[in-house]
């Protein structure tokens, strides 16, 4: 059965550019538009669609708080926000209000498509650049002893790891050799006991350094 799809934004040409998008996904289908946060939540009550995607900036209140009361009354109703907005104000409100995914506007179309899918069977999905504000976030307010034993930079290095970066990838973005980055994931398998990547990626969703 298709996902059934609800779009909530007050431009009719953005509207009608994700109509064109999503309709040729035989595993989606549209049901209804809104284009104020009233008449979403009028229409979810009415439609009751599997997924709603949500545009922050609505003309009568806020995407945040229409996605609140969404989640409220509603809460097997899955979330996407699609925002021309990517600063931490709006992407953590959103995440509190309980969102479901949070992609931008500036997305490829594949991105958007599996965000959809990703949170219609119950994940989250959050764009790359964002997750990496939530990573920095958690980090910023844990002391290095609150991770079993790791120091900052341990600290760090496990959330590059865990986002699937590779030694080389990590080295150049601290700005240290790749030898140091081999050493502390040594230090970071040994400390945790665990054997694997996957082993690692489990550690930092359950940790909440990462969303699966």
């Amino acid at each position: 059965m298709a996902t059934r799809l609800l779009l909530v934004d007050d431009h009719k040409v953005v509207r009608s550019g994700l109509r064109m998008l999503l309709d040729n996904e035989a595993d989606l289908t549209i049901v209804g538009e809104a284009g104020t946060g009233q008449e979403a939540l009028q229409l979810v009550e009415q439609l009751q669609p599997d997924l709603v995607l949500m545009d922050i900036g609505l003309p009568d209140m806020s995407g945040i708080d229409v996605t609140h009361q969404i989640k409220q009354r509603w809460p097997r109703v899955a979330v996407v926000a699609l925002t021309i907005h990517e600063d931490e104000e709006y992407f953590f409100k959103m995440l509190q209000a309980g969102v479901n995914g949070y992609v931008p506007k500036r997305a490829a179309p594949e991105e958007l498509l599996t965000a959809v899918r990703t949170a219609n069977e119950g994940g989250v999905y959050l764009y790359p650049s964002l997750a990496k504000l939530l990573v920095k976030d958690y980090l910023a307010g844990e002391r290095p002893e609150q991770l079993d034993g790791l120091t900052e930079r341990e600290q760090e290095i496990l959330a590059h790891l865990a986002e699937g970066a590779s030694n080389e990838a990590i080295a150049e973005t601290l700005n240290i050799s790749q030898k140091t980055v081999s050493r502390h994931r040594e230090n970071i398998m040994r400390k945790l006991n665990l054997h694997s990547r996957a082993d690692l990626v489990k550690y930092a969703i359950r940790k909440g350094i990462i969303r699966a």
